[in-house]
């Protein structure tokens, strides 16, 4: 290439717009500007509707207007036999839920973890938690009540004489709630538990296994102690989930017998939208909101002391 040529492309590069550099300032903030339209859709749909409801709390809420009472509503749903009827209700319910999931999905995370037959297999058990929940409570009703299923398997293998009332005995119809509950939920405990089995150090594992611990041995003195952090954000996050239990008991109890199996989120469906008492549903919402927030933060200080569990 002659000198001229050199000269002529010198010249171009020069003259071509150069690629602005972005500051300090807008290298630091440009992440948060792309997960802002995000931020501001969920904390539209989840902070603003939280705070109007604690609002309308202090309000007794009419067709034709608002009247202020105060703490009133608070008041009256302390002295509520049928609030804390609920209370008690979503925590027998949601407690043996809770506590079936993590035993079952521990079980099945063990095995899935160590058999290769069944580790080949594990999206079958994860198939219960991509059906809509409103599905599940259908295809369950169908099978305790509607459609007698449960009832005509058992008397065909002889171990009942007669169809059974889920719907007028209290832990029958309770049962049917947790049945189907644990059937649909605790792929989400198995997803976790496995993620948290897969990321330990084999290292330990496999000097215990060389000392000839067996493998259930390794599990419940090694794996399972290493995996307790996992399983306290687990149980409290599937905790916090089961508190909001609601499309279930609309679905196949409704609160029956005798609201032995209104949990707290029918309660507040059933006095807002039902009875139209919208400011002591509300009340009834902030004061479980308060009382979740407190026992999930006992619990993480609990288990995460000083920022180690």
């Amino acid at each position: 290439m002659t000198q001229t040529t050199l000269k002529a492309e010198g010249a171009a590069l020069a003259a071509a717009p150069r690629r602005a550099r972005r500051s300090p300032f807008q290298r630091k903030i440009f992440p948060y500007l792309l997960v802002a339209p995000a931020v501001i859709y969920l904390l539209g749909i989840t902070l603003y509707p939280g705070v109007f409801a604690i609002y309308q709390s202090f309000f007794v809420v009419t067709f034709t207007g608002w009247v202020p009472n105060g703490v009133g509503n608070y008041v009256d749903l302390f002295q509520d036999d049928e609030f804390w009827a609920a209370l008690w209700n979503t925590l027998v319910i949601g407690g043996i839920s809770l506590t079936l999931q993590c035993a079952i999905a521990l079980m099945l995370a063990f095995f899935a973890y160590r058999d290769p037959l069944i580790r080949g297999w594990r999206i079958i058990f994860l198939m219960p938690m991509l059906f809509m929940p409103s599905a599940v409570a259908f295809i369950w009703k169908l099978a305790f009540m509607d459609g007698r299923v449960i009832s005509d398997l058992l008397m065909r293998v002889g171990l009942i004489s007669e169809n059974i009332d889920f719907l007028g005995v209290v832990w029958n119809a309770r049962l049917t709630l947790i049945v189907a509950d644990v059937w649909q939920w605790t792929p989400f405990l198995f997803i976790i538990f496995v993620a948290g089995l897969q990321a330990q150090d084999k290292e330990i594992e496999e000097a215990a296994r060389l000392d000839g611990a067996s493998w259930p041995a390794i599990f419940w003195n090694i794996s399972l102690p290493l995996m307790r952090p996992v399983i306290a954000v687990a149980v409290i996050l599937r905790g916090i989930d089961i508190t909001t239990m609601f499309t279930n008991v609309f679905i196949m109890t409704q609160g029956t017998p005798g609201g032995t199996t209104e949990t707290i989120s029918y309660f507040i469906y059933r006095t807002g939208f039902r009875l139209f008492n919208f400011g002591y549903a509300s009340a009834a919402s902030a004061i479980m909101l308060i009382l979740t927030i407190i026992i999930a933060q006992v619990l993480l200080k609990r288990f995460f002391r000083s920022g180690r569990a």
